[in-house]
């Protein structure tokens, strides 16, 4: 397969044959619920492509994929929670939907799933294969962790924040692609050079969340703007602007980002106008560029059929023009 949509209608369908109905149904139907919003399903594509490059049977690969994905979910249901976001894909969060009880039990449900569906399709790398996965999923709760930690600090640097979204974007990522590497027996070489294609397009992928997030247009993106603002997240712009800024707009950002009270519209309208008079918004999408340079330089180290990278090249593609 030589084209992104190929990959992506084989994983939706995948998942347009499974199905969590089952009792009770108030365990099953928010998860059922959260996987039928289908979304990018970008971590399942970039396993099977990764797969792809070196074999043609992509069943084998299966039920790594849904477990994957059904591991993304989790991970969104507890983040939305932690969060308290209203809205993940222009709908009501399964804890706003529903409760925050639910939002943890069918979170914990999706995990133990996503464990079933790994353990399902033997390989002679298998043991590999499951740390790769273990190790992934403790990473993004460490990542996730120092997210949380970042939000009281006021000393937080661009590099400890740029590991916070290696481990909480990133790795899972780089993980999918190095699992369905495995699957196919790749070479360590290349494996390594998949993990860092998927670690610079994760990295990308988040910054470009950063930018959305700021900049974003709601009706577009489906979910409120600025809420990392709200929520005192240091994300690149804040960390950008602490660096750069002079000592009024720098005052004007502490006090805002420590005060206890809700933040106003005018508030954030200030944060904002502070990231515009420092000319962020370039700053930040040349720094996606270079990362996305890199993750093409990786890529093209990988020793295998430069038709079947296409869809991995197609995928960096669609990260530079990234709306949503």
């Amino acid at each position: 397969m030589t084209d992104i949509k190929e990959i992506q209608d084989i994983v939706q369908q995948w998942f347009a044959e499974e199905s969590c109905n089952a009792s009770p149904k108030g365990l099953y139907e928010p998860i059922d619920y959260t996987l039928s919003q289908k979304g990018k399903r970008l971590r399942p594509t970039l396993l099977v492509a990764a797969c792809n490059l070196y074999e043609g049977d992509l069943q084998k690969v299966r039920y790594a994929a849904l477990a994957i994905e059904i591991f993304h979910n989790f991970t969104l249901l507890h983040d939305d929670l932690m969060d308290r976001s209203p809205l993940r894909r222009g709908m009501p969060t399964v804890y706003s939907k529903w409760n925050e009880n639910t939002a943890i039990l069918s979170g914990d449900t999706m995990l133990s799933l996503a464990w079933r569906y790994m353990l399902k399709q033997q390989h002679e790398k298998h043991h590999h294969i499951l740390e790769c996965f273990n190790e992934t999923a403790i990473e993004i709760c460490e990542g996730q962790q120092y997210d949380m930690d970042f939000e009281t600090r006021d000393d937080v640097s661009i590099d400890e924040y740029m590991m916070m979204i290696r481990k909480k974007t990133a790795v899972l990522l780089a993980g999918a692609l190095k699992i369905g590497a495995l699957y196919a027996n790749a070479s360590d070489n290349d494996i390594n050079h998949l993990y860092e294609y998927g670690i610079q397009t994760g990295l990308a992928f988040q910054l470009q969340d950063d930018l959305l997030d700021t900049f974003g247009d709601t009706a577009v993106l489906g979910k409120q703007t600025a809420q990392d603002i709200r929520d005192n997240k240091k994300n690149i712009f804040y960390l950008q602007a602490i660096s750069n800024s002079s000592p009024s707009q720098k005052a004007t950002l502490t006090q805002i980002f420590t005060a206890k009270a809700t933040k106003t519209e005018d508030d954030i309208q200030k944060v904002l106008d502070i990231y515009k008079e420092l000319s962020l918004r370039s700053l930040v999408e040349g720094s996606i560029a270079q990362h996305i340079e890199r993750a093409r330089m990786a890529l093209d180290a990988v020793n295998a059929d430069a038709e079947r990278k296409q869809p991995l090249m197609q995928i960096l593609a669609k990260l530079s023009q990234r709306k949503k």
